[in-house]
């Protein structure tokens, strides 16, 4: 087809007839091609071949005739308006046929099965990479329609890029009871964005051309197609739609990605160079990214998130806008390996004034943070050129031609998005800090927990009970009578409590609260604000009903019901304590029979026992208390281990691994991070 036939239709055969006698020029002289008709009505889709071909072979004056494998194009069409309008409103006595509308943005990235959307990273899983690849060819299978069309194939990503998606939906999944929706939204519309475009068409590059008001980005558009195909003049703004030009079949799904509906979509002027030379292009003019409509600024948003390159138009009065750089550059400088950006109007400029604007150019991008494609290195290409005047606009194409021939566009435009999302989620995911907690920090909060339930006192208790007990087996049957006449005289009431109950309890609950708080700011620092909260909330979930646990096990742990052991050698001074004992009663008694007259005077031995068992008593009784204080303070030891145990047993059920656990998922959720960062 010449320039005439080609312009007007897209990648999917579809086209446009233009009525009013307005739609036809001769495309193959003067490359006009077709203008657009205020009356345009829409052609007839291209699935249906037969009736296409029909009206190719019938001689439809709207269309052109087939000669010689090329169609061109009918002059007789001025002649007879009145017949090309009715030809063009119902075709071979067809009714007429409407556009779809055009899909909205969100049904669009979501269009076909759910195969790669993200999800929790834990349950659900994506199907096999085959089936989806199998269900885009066989979406590209429809789209490429008519004879000697090609099928689209599907985007391959390599396995780096892929292990950094799968990297980032593990991420999001591990992450969703953590970080607030908000912030994860936007990995989550990468992940939507990247397995929506694998599943189009791989040998197809998307590039927008945006730019802002007067920058002459519509002129480009034309002169890289050949053609006038969108729209330009003083009025703005001039481009209220984008525009899709395609360079080769199967494009069709990709458009509708973008929402552009089939009357905006066209196809450039047919020659053997231009088709080799960017096959697999499909140009998109947007409307002026600063104009004042606010639904065209809205479209130039969207549609930026969605294509595979951009081409940033400037002009030498407003290269330097604010909002271009602030707004769009500096944001997306990221993506530098997939922009273009272009100074356009240059046969404005006199002498070397272009250079000088191209260098102060390059020196604003620099400071944008946009990598310049220099010297070899990967980067945004910097051009020069008067869409006007065609000065530069081979160079741009045979740069454009080359990074299309490479087909990486997609898969860059992909890795540049994750590389984005990754920057944005670092602060939730990394403070260059370390983070954890310490065998020290644990001890502490052992300890802590043991001071709150009287761990030191219980065993100091249980080191007294063995020594009274010892006492008591080994003392004098004289001390022990006094004792218990003592026990028996003393009120109940008698003796007063340091500190009432209460209090003991209240201090005993804030030093478990002490300890609480403290372990969770040692085991949060250095984490950021969603986990550093996490392990926070996790200790204060724990804390809860804490020191009544204590309380039993406390009780239940303290020292043991009945009174403590006896060692072997209690028996023996319990003998030798009796022997003292019968002494001084037999020694007594000889004395008392010696007054009486029963027994013969004689002074010296009853005396002599009654001494022996006097003085022998208090010394069994001070040997055992000596002896005893070794087997006391061991056995009040142990009271105090087992009741530590028990605490931080206790403790470590409750807070200690609840915050173990946060921290271990935050070690997991950090080398995801560290895949999709590229970190290993």
């Amino acid at each position: 087809m010449d320039g005439a036939d080609a312009v007007g239709s897209d990648g999917d055969g579809d086209g446009d007839v233009e009525g009013e006698g307005e739609g036809v020029g001769d495309g193959g002289r003067d490359g006009a091609g077709v203008e657009e008709g205020r009356d345009s009505v829409n052609g007839v889709k291209a699935v249906e071949g037969k009736e296409r071909h029909a009206r190719g072979e019938s001689g439809d004056a709207s269309v052109g005739v087939k000669s010689g494998g090329r169609s061109a194009p009918v002059k007789e069409a001025d002649a007879s308006g009145d017949s090309g309008r009715a030809r063009g409103k119902n075709g071979d006595d067809s009714p007429r046929r409407t556009d779809p509308p055009a899909p909205r943005a969100e049904d669009s990235s979501r269009r076909g099965d759910d195969v790669g959307v993200w999800d929790d990273g834990l349950i659900a899983r994506r199907v096999s990479e085959n089936a989806a690849a199998a269900a885009a060819e066989h979406a590209g299978v429809r789209e490429a329609r008519g004879p000697g069309a090609q099928s689209a194939t599907t985007l391959a990503l390599d396995g780096p890029l892929r292990s950094r998606l799968d990297a980032l939906r593990e991420l999001v999944g591990l992450s969703r009871t953590r970080v607030d929706n908000k912030t994860l939204a936007e990995a989550g519309k990468v992940l939507d964005e990247a397995a929506s475009r694998r599943r189009l068409s791989g040998r197809h590059t998307v590039v927008a051309i945006a730019g802002a008001t007067g920058s002459g980005k519509s002129q480009l558009f034309n002169a890289l197609a050949g053609v006038t195909i969108s729209e330009t003049g003083v009025r703005r703004p001039t481009t209220a739609s984008p525009i899709a030009c395609s360079w080769s079949d199967g494009a069709g799904t990709l458009i509708d990605r973008l929402g552009i509906p089939g009357r905006l979509r066209r196809r450039p002027v047919q020659s053997p160079e231009a088709e080799a030379q960017l096959q697999g292009l499909v140009l998109v003019d947007l409307p002026d990214h600063d104009s004042a409509a606010v639904q065209h600024r809205e479209q130039v948003d969207r549609i930026l998130t969605l294509v595979d390159a951009v081409i940033w138009v400037v002009d030498p009065e407003k290269y330097a806008d604010a909002m271009l750089h602030e707004r769009y550059l500096r944001p997306m400088a990221g993506h530098a390996e997939v922009m273009f950006v272009v100074l356009n109007q240059v046969d404005r400029l006199p002498g070397e004034a272009a250079e000088l604007v191209l260098d102060d150019l390059r020196r604003l991008l620099d400071e944008d943070g946009v990598a310049l494609g220099e010297y070899g290195e990967p980067g945004a290409a910097v051009l020069a050129l008067s869409a006007l005047t065609g000065e530069g606009i081979g160079e741009l194409r045979e740069v454009l031609g080359q990074f299309v021939a490479e087909r990486q566009a997609p898969a860059r435009r992909i890795a540049a998005d994750v590389d984005a999302a990754a920057s944005r989620l670092r602060p939730v995911y990394t403070t260059g800090r370390r983070a954890g907690l310490s065998e020290e920090a644990r001890d502490e909060f052992a300890a802590r927990l043991a001071d709150a339930v009287g761990a030191t006192a219980a065993g100091e208790a249980a080191e007294r009970a063995w020594l009274r007990n010892a006492n008591r087996a080994c003392g004098t049957p004289w001390l022990r009578l006094w004792r218990w006449y003592n026990d028996r005289r003393e009120p109940p009431t008698g003796r007063m409590r340091l500190r009432p109950p209460a209090d003991e309890e209240a201090t005993a609950r804030q030093r478990v609260e002490q300890a609480v708080r403290t372990v969770a700011d040692r085991a949060s620092a250095g984490l950021p604000v969603p986990w550093a909260q996490a392990v926070r909330e996790a200790a204060v979930r724990g804390a809860h009903g804490l020191p009544e646990a204590l309380d039993e096990l406390a009780a239940r742990a303290g020292l043991p019901p009945g009174k403590p052991p006896r060692p072997g050698w209690w028996p023996v001074a319990v003998l030798a304590q009796a022997s003292m004992t019968i002494l001084q009663i037999i020694g007594g008694l000889w004395l008392v029979g010696q007054i009486v007259g029963f027994m013969a005077p004689n002074l010296g031995v009853p005396v002599l026992l009654m001494v022996a068992g006097i003085v022998g008593g208090p010394v069994v009784e001070w040997s055992c208390r000596m002896a005893a204080r070794g087997p006391a303070r061991r056995y009040g030891q142990d009271a105090e281990r087992r009741l530590r145990e028990a605490a931080a047993g206790c403790g470590r059920a409750r807070v200690l691994d609840p915050v173990a656990a946060e921290l271990l998922r935050y070690r997991e959720v950090r080398e995801q991070y560290g895949k999709v960062v590229g970190v290993g």
